[in-house]
């Protein structure tokens, strides 16, 4: 315990970076999400076809050769990225690309009469998806998200590998800083409490989507008959 108190700067600093690059991820990844998902859901087969390609693509792919590539890869155009940089480009890929098909199913899960209604009434395209369904289709997208940022915050651990200090890194080298200057390994102290801080993180963010997705269905009616399936659970890591 006492070697986890001398450290604890450092280690808040490594706890600091994980939070970071996952709310970091989450960003960029919403906003891809968000602008393709809502494009899966209009009447153009060929843009249906271009986001599935890249939702398949994305998904499809393992994690860590999607951060490699990009960390390794983007020099060889000029492009020069730190490797906090590479991870969240690395991991907003996967992240958008499962939360695409969140965002689609959300529209999707809202009846079509909401969507027949707005058109009669002479409603714009940006209007309907703004005013109308949009709103719906939140309540259904918020929880799946909550489990995605779950996801995003156990993926950070992989930014070790090209250099990132994140929480896991930070451990690390604790370990082998301790048992080259002290002569001993602390390997079991410091890897428990890496397991113990991302299991309270993951577990909140698990119970605050649980409870999100119990206070949604508690204030709004269930969908009308006929409404498409709710979209899919948060993905599982590759």
């Amino acid at each position: 315990m006492e070697l986890l108190v001398r450290n604890l700067p450092f280690i808040m600093q490594g706890l600091a970076m994980t939070l970071g690059l996952a709310l970091a991820t989450l960003f960029f990844a919403t906003i891809i999400s968000f602008v393709l998902g809502t494009l899966a859901t209009l009447r153009f087969d060929w843009l249906r076809v271009a986001v599935k390609v890249y939702v398949e693509l994305f998904r499809d792919i393992p994690l860590v050769v999607n951060i490699f590539f990009v960390f390794f890869v983007a020099p060889l155009f000029g492009l020069e990225l730190s490797p906090f940089a590479a991870v969240t480009v690395g991991l907003s890929l996967w992240g958008s690309a499962n939360g695409v098909e969140i965002v689609r199913g959300g529209f999707n899960a809202v009846p079509r009469h909401q969507w027949q209604s707005a058109a009669a009434l002479g409603l714009k395209t940006w209007e309907v998806y703004v005013f109308i369904t949009g709103p719906q289709a939140l309540r259904a997208i918020l929880p799946p998200f909550v489990g995605l940022l779950t996801l995003l915050v156990q993926a950070t651990s992989l930014g070790a590998l090209v250099g990132v200090n994140e929480f896991f890194k930070v451990g690390q080298i604790i370990v082998e800083r301790t048992t080259m200057m002290e002569g001993w390994n602390p390997a079991f102290i410091v890897y428990a409490a890496v397991l113990l801080t991302y299991f309270v993180i993951c577990s909140a963010l698990t119970w605050f989507g649980r409870w999100l997705e119990k206070r949604l269905k508690r204030d709004h009616r269930q969908p009308a008959p006929g409404a498409a399936p709710a979209p899919e659970p948060a993905p599982q890591l590759p």
